[in-house]
């Protein structure tokens, strides 16, 4: 299994659209690709505008093939514009 912890912060005064666009991509994620397990936005109780999407793929095949889907590339010039900063990234790998 691979974690996923992608951490973004987001432009002043554009959360909304952003929770608008991220939780339409979740659905599409949730609905459509069996080798996830787990694709969840939260937002920070201490800072408004960080979120973090926290991911389980159940291979590197499944975390591949999320990258290649069409929700997800015609998300990204929707989502980038409302970042206020380059997002952070990190992967893991489970521990069994």
């Amino acid at each position: 299994m691979i974690g996923v912890i992608a951490k973004l912060t987001i432009a002043a005064g554009k959360e909304a659209a952003f929770e608008t666009a991220a939780t339409a991509l979740m659905g599409h994620v949730i609905a459509n690709e069996p080798g996830v397990i787990t694709y969840q936005l939260h937002k920070s109780k201490s800072d408004p505008q960080v979120y973090i999407f926290m991911e389980q793929y159940v291979d590197q095949q499944a975390l591949d093939a999320h990258g290649k889907t069409d929700y997800f590339i015609a998300a990204q010039p929707v989502l980038s514009p409302l970042l206020a900063a380059m997002p952070d990234v990190q992967y893991f790998d489970s521990v069994e």
